[in-house]
């Protein structure tokens, strides 16, 4: 399991994903049909993702299974925005429809 940290349009978000890599096509289907069509992605620690939001990741990653790879586990930019510091994200992963 990877999480990733979003820049999008409407602001930070947190995801988790079964998938190998953010570029993987599947996972930017997912993610076109979330609205996330256009962002700056970058790896976190999954650790320090668990760490930050406790029970919460352990809901949202129980519900992670084989067949859905996708799972938004903060929506809240703001939240996401405090939770990480700059330095604690992998380097830039620019995704955008062709």
């Amino acid at each position: 399991m990877k999480a990733y940290f979003l820049f999008t349009a409407s602001g930070p978000v947190v995801i988790l994903t079964s998938y190998n890599s953010i570029r993987h096509p599947e996972l930017l289907e997912k993610l076109q049909a979330k609205g996330f069509d256009k962002f700056v992605a970058h790896e976190v620690s999954i650790e320090d993702t668990k760490a930050r939001y406790g029970g919460h990741f352990d809901v949202v990653c129980t519900d992670l299974h084989e067949s859905d790879h996708l799972r938004v586990l903060d929506y809240n930019g703001q939240r996401a925005y405090k939770n990480f510091r700059f330095n604690e994200l992998g380097p830039p992963i620019y995704c955008e429809p062709e």
